[in-house]
This record gives structure tokens, C-alpha cells and sequence, in this order.
């Protein structure tokens, strides 16, 4: 009997900070597992090995920044049977698309020496804003075990199991005592997707949204508290202007704010 061909895994790197595809090599006692059920074809964060398409799952880490970027994107959407995108960079543009708010061209010379070797996009944005995909694992990292979730239900033929609700569940269930209710705290977890086991307010601190929007997030709202809680317009439109700054949700609500 033939032995079973294993699906062909690819790991691919957009402008991003790498540590979303560190976190499959971060699944420690599962990463023999991941291993034995995939065919690791390209990821140069694990191995020189580079085996060719076409390529049963990608995993794509980064947003689109350059014109380069545009071209080899699709060019990996022709290769690929899923494409799932991973992290902050790859679902909404990352916290590099802060740029997309301001004049590119003035960052570049305030930054650069040589300003004219800098060949760049005016935004930062997601990978679905230029090839369709698959499915979106949200987060800054993502959370491994997400990830494994993800990676399991690809090879298998089934939708992820990945949580829609708000973060403000995952401190219900770990018994926090609201900061925003208790302390008045400014905390965009009413509206930001689970994820990170609530990381912040675990240790008494407002979220910052990592894991950006959750479904039919209710901004307004929660841009209204933070007002009553004394936080000015310029920083509730800053409160949006992080990890996910170009999510729809919080990109609008951070340009009704915006005090330029």
C-alpha cells in the first residue's frame, strides 16, 4: 500500500518582525507532530531546504509594503491551494501602517541618510487587500496553539475553531476584575478579538488590541467610556492606532478622532 503524501506546508515573509513564524517553532512538544503530518517545503526560519510548488498550505507572516511585495504576493497565491494569513502585519497592515496616516515621504527623510535609495508604498496593508485568502489568524504573535488549531483543520478539510467573541470573555474566565469598571482604566477589550488569554489585564493593565477587532465591534461606544474615563480625542484616535491600526473597525473610529 502506497504511503499517504503528506501535504506540502510553505512559510512565507512579508515586512513584518518574523515572530509569528516563530511561533510554530515555538510549539515545543507539538512540533514533532506538526513535522510528521506536513511536508515542511519553505521556511527559511527553519531550514535551507527549499522544495517547489505548488504547495498544499501557506502560511504568509508580513503586510505589503513594496511593489515587490505586490508582484511575488500574487505570485504565491498561484501556488498555493490555502493561503492563510498569520499576525497583525498580514491580517490589517501591522503597526507599520501607522504610516498610512501621515506623509510617508517626510518619514523617509527624517529617518534615512539616503532617502533616495528607499523605493516604498505610500500604506501597509493586508494580504487580502491584494489576493483573495483563505482564513486569518489574528494576533501580535499569533497564539500557537491557534496556530495549531489552523494547521490541523487545513489538513483535514474542516473550518477552524477559532474564537469570535471579545477578549472581556477571557477575563471572565479567568476571574480578572474588570480594570475599566473597577479603576477606570482605558481597555480596548470589549471590542478586540481573544486570543491572548488576556494577557494585560492578567497583570492589571488596560489590552491594547493585539488581536485586533472582533466581529460587529462596537467602537463608538467604547470611544464614548473612554471619553467619560478623561481620555482625550487625540488618545482614544491613538488607542486605535496600534497593532491593527488599518483594521476597517479600528481605522475608522481612529480617523473620527484624528486631531491633525
Amino acid at each position: 500500500m502506497a504511503a499517504r503524501r503528506k501535504p506540502k506546508l510553505a512559510v512565507w515573509k512579508f515586512s513584518s518582525c518574523d515572530g509569528c513564524q516563530l511561533s510554530l517553532l515555538d510549539c515545543e512538544d507539538e512540533l514533532l507532530a506538526v513535522v510528521g503530518a506536513v511536508e515542511i517545503a519553505f521556511f527559511l526560519e527553519a531550514t535551507r531546504v527549499e522544495i517547489k510548488g505548488p504547495y498544499d498550505v501557506s502560511l504568509v507572516e508580513g503586510s505589503i509594503t513594496t511593489h515587490h511585495d505586490v508582484e511575488r504576493i500574487k505570485k504565491i497565491r498561484k501556488q498555493s491551494k490555502a493561503i492563510i494569513t498569520i499576525g497583525a502585519c498580514a491580517t490589517s497592515g501591522g503597526i507599520q501602517a501607522i504610516k498610512n496616516f501621515r506623509d510617508v515621504g517626510g518619514f523617509i527623510d527624517a529617518v534615512y541618510a539616503r532617502p533616495d535609495y528607499i523605493d516604498t508604498l505610500s500604506t501597509s496593508t493586508a494580504i487580502e487587500d491584494h489576493i483573495p485568502v483563505d482564513f486569518q489568524l489574528r494576533g501580535c504573535p499569533i497564539n500557537k496553539y491557534q496556530l495549531l488549531e489552523v494547521l490541523n483543520a487545513s489538513i483535514n478539510g474542516r473550518r477552524p475553531n477559532i474564537p469570535s467573541y471579545s477578549e472581556c470573555v477571557e477575563c471572565k474566565r479567568a476571574g480578572n476584575v474588570c480594570v475599566m469598571v473597577a479603576k477606570g482604566t482605558p481597555c480596548l477589550g470589549p471590542v478586540v478579538q481573544a486570543g491572548c488569554g488576556g494577557l494585560c489585564p492578567n497583570h492589571d493593565r488596560g489590552c491594547y488590541g493585539c488581536f485586533g477587532p472582533k466581529e460587529l465591534p462596537n467602537t463608538a461606544s467604547l470611544a464614548a467610556r473612554m471619553a467619560e474615563l478623561g481620555m482625550s480625542g487625540t488618545d482614544i484616535g491613538l488607542a486605535f492606532r496600534s497593532f491593527n491600526a488599518n483594521a476597517e473597525a479600528f481605522r475608522k473610529e481612529g480617523d473620527i478622532h484624528d486631531r491633525r
